[in-house]
C-alpha cells in the first residue's frame, strides 16, 4: 500500500490556511463596512447641524406710540385779570382784607404764588406798606398751590393787618390797593370802600382757588 501521509498533511494545512484567509477577509470587509457606516452617520449629523445653525431668525419690530406734547395755558397777567375787593373782618386787634383776581379773557391761564401789594391813600398816592408773605397767618393756614384759572373764574388772596393801639401815630387808613400779579410787572388797582385801618406790617397770603383765601 502506498504511503500518503506527508501529502495528506500538506493538503490539510492548505485547507486550513485557505479557511483562515477567508475569515480574515470577511472580518476586514465587516470592519470596512462598519467604518463606512460610521463615517456616513457623522457626515449626516454634521450636515443637519449646519442646516440648523444657518436658519434665519425673523426680525422683531416694536411698535411705538406717538407722544403728544402737553400744552400749558399762558400765565395770568395784568392784561387778563380784573381786581376786586371782597370785604374785611377783624378780631382782637387783627384785621383781614380779601381780594380776588378774575380771568376776564376767553381762555384759561395759570398762576402761582404771591401778588405784590401797595396800599394807597384817598388820592391814590402810595402809603408805606411793609408786607410779609406767609402760608399761615392769624386767621389760619393758606397753602400755596399751582392754579389754572378758567375764563370767568377767580382766584383770591388776603391781607392781614394789625390794629395796634400802643402806637397810633404809625397807623394809616388805606382807601385803595395796588396789586402786581405773580410773575408780572404791570399793576391793577381797586378801591377799599370805607377804608382799611392798619398799623405796622401786613401779611400776604398766596393765591387760592375761588374766594377760599378770604375766610
Amino acid at each position: 500500500m502506498a504511503n500518503h501521509g506527508p501529502m495528506r498533511s500538506l493538503t490539510v494545512c492548505l485547507a486550513v490556511l485557505a479557511a483562515l484567509s477567508l475569515t480574515a477577509c470577511g472580518a476586514s470587509s465587516s470592519s470596512s463596512s462598519t467604518a463606512s457606516s460610521t463615517t456616513a452617520a457623522v457626515t449626516t449629523t454634521t450636515a443637519a447641524t449646519a442646516t440648523t445653525t444657518t436658519a434665519s431668525t425673523p426680525a422683531t419690530t416694536t411698535a411705538t406710540t406717538p407722544v403728544t406734547p402737553v400744552t400749558r395755558p399762558p400765565r395770568c397777567t395784568e392784561a387778563s385779570l380784573a381786581l376786586r375787593y371782597l370785604g374785611q373782618q377783624g378780631a382782637t386787634g387783627h384785621g383781614e382784607i380779601g381780594f380776588a383776581l378774575k380771568n376776564i379773557t376767553g381762555s384759561s391761564c395759570r398762576t402761582y404764588g404771591y401778588p405784590g401789594v401797595l396800599f394807597l391813600d384817598r388820592t391814590g398816592h402810595p402809603l408805606p406798606t411793609l408786607s410779609t408773605r406767609t402760608t399761615h397767618d392769624f386767621f389760619g393756614p393758606a397753602p400755596a398751590a399751582a392754579l389754572i384759572v378758567a375764563p370767568g373764574a377767580s382766584v383770591s388772596f388776603r391781607l392781614g393787618v394789625t390794629h395796634g393801639i400802643s402806637s397810633p401815630a404809625g397807623c394809616t387808613t388805606a382807601y385803595a390797593l395796588q396789586v402786581i400779579p405773580p410773575d408780572d410787572t404791570s399793576t391793577l388797582r381797586t378801591t377799599i370802600p370805607m377804608g382799611a385801618y392798619e398799623c405796622g406790617t401786613t401779611t400776604v397770603s398766596p393765591l387760592r382757588r375761588g374766594v377760599s383765601a378770604f375766610v
